[in-house]
C-alpha cells in the first residue's frame, strides 16, 4: 500500500508542533532558540539589540538606509504596483472587493533592485546572524494599503501557516520589513506582541483545499481564539511598530501580530523578506493536503543568499 505524505512525515520528522488537528485549541511552549547564534563584535546588530530581539521576538531599527537608497525604493516599488494592475497574475493579490494592487510577490524576481536588497547585509546579513545559518527567501512581496481603504489582517503567527501549509519544520526563520512610507498606527502599521514568539498556539480546524487563495485577502484559519489572544495581550502587551519610510522591522516567523484598516488619505507600503535557514528547508506540509504554489514558499533545494555589501543606489 502507497504510504501517504503525511505517514511518511510520521517516519521522517517529528512533528514539534501540531496544528489544525480535531482536538481543541492549545498552546505550546517554543522548542526552538530565538537567537541561534552568539554574539560577537563583528554581529551585524549590537549585542542590546540581539538581546531585545531575543525578548521580545522583534526589532525595530532606524537610519540603516541612506535618502536616496529610500528613494529608489520607494520609486521601483510604485513601478511594480503599477505593473501588477496589469500582470493580475497569481502572485499579485488585489483588495477584497477592487482591483487595487495589495500585494506583489516574488519581488527579487520582478525587480532588480528589490533583487538586491534582498541580498544586503542590512538585512540578510541580520538574518544570517539571529538564525545561525546560511539563508534563502522562504517568501518575498511588495505589501500596500491604500489610503481610505486599505483592509486589516488579522492577528496570526506567521509560522502557524508555513507549518502547517508548507512544511517548514522548526521556528528558525526571520521576516525583514523595509518601510516604504511612513508608517504610524493611524495608517495601519504592523501591531505585534511582545514575547509572544514563546508560545505557539495549535489551531483547531482542517485546512481548506487551496486555502491560501482566500487567505491573503483574509485570514480566518489557523488563527488563534479571541480568548487566547486576549491572554496574549494582557501578559504582553501590544506595540505598534511605527516608523518613516527607510524603517527596518525584523520580527520572529512566531510573533503574534497583526494590522488595523487604514481610513486616513496615507497609503502605508513595505518591502517583506522571509529569511529561513538553509537547514530549516521545507518539507510535505504538516497539516495540508498539499503545498502552497512556489510563489509563496519557496519549495526545492534551497540556495543560499550571497550576501552583499555597499548602496543600493
Amino acid at each position: 500500500m502507497e504510504m501517504t505524505a503525511s505517514r511518511r512525515r510520521d517516519f521522517d520528522i517529528q512533528d514539534a508542533y501540531p496544528t489544525r488537528g480535531e482536538g481543541p485549541e492549545r498552546w505550546i511552549d517554543r522548542a526552538d532558540p530565538v537567537v541561534w547564534s552568539d554574539w560577537t563584535p563583528d554581529a551585524p546588530i549590537t549585542r542590546d539589540q540581539a538581546d531585545r530581539f531575543a525578548r521580545d521576538g522583534f526589532l525595530v531599527l532606524h537610519d540603516l538606509f541612506a535618502p536616496a537608497e529610500v528613494e529608489a525604493l520607494v520609486k521601483a516599488a510604485g513601478q511594480l504596483r503599477a505593473e501588477g494592475r496589469d500582470r493580475a497574475g497569481d502572485d499579485v493579490v488585489t483588495e477584497p472587493g477592487s482591483d487595487d494592487v495589495r500585494t506583489v510577490f516574488r519581488l527579487e524576481d520582478h525587480d532588480d533592485l528589490m533583487a538586491r536588497l534582498a541580498r544586503d547585509r542590512r538585512l540578510a546579513g541580520i538574518a544570517q546572524f539571529l538564525l545561525g545559518d546560511a539563508v534563502y527567501i522562504h517568501q518575498s512581496r511588495l505589501n500596500y494599503k491604500p489610503g481610505f481603504a486599505g483592509k486589516e489582517f488579522y492577528w496570526h503567527s506567521d509560522f502557524e501557516t508555513w507549518h502547517a501549509e508548507d512544511g517548514m519544520p522548526r521556528m528558525r526563520a526571520v521576516s525583514a520589513s523595509l518601510l516604504l512610507t511612513d508608517n504610524r498606527a493611524q495608517n495601519g502599521a504592523l501591531m505585534l506582541m511582545p514575547g509572544s514568539h514563546r508560545t505557539f498556539v495549535s489551531c483547531p480546524g482542517a485546512t481548506p483545499e487551496d486555502n491560501h487563495k482566500s487567505s491573503l485577502k483574509a485570514q480566518t484559519v489557523g488563527t488563534p481564539s479571541q480568548e487566547s489572544l486576549t491572554k496574549l495581550a494582557e501578559a504582553h502587551g501590544i506595540t505598534d511598530a511605527e516608523g518613516p519610510a527607510g524603517t527596518l522591522i525584523l520580527f520572529d516567523c512566531n510573533t503574534m501580530h497583526g494590522s488595523n484598516g487604514n481610513i486616513t488619505p496615507f497609503p502605508r507600503s513595505n518591502a517583506f523578506f522571509v529569511y529561513n535557514a538553509v537547514s530549516n528547508a521545507l518539507t510535505e506540509p504538516f497539516a495540508a493536503a498539499a503545498p502552497r504554489p512556489d510563489w509563496l514558499a519557496r519549495r526545492g533545494t534551497p540556495q543560499p543568499l550571497e550576501v552583499t555589501t555597499g548602496a543600493l543606489a
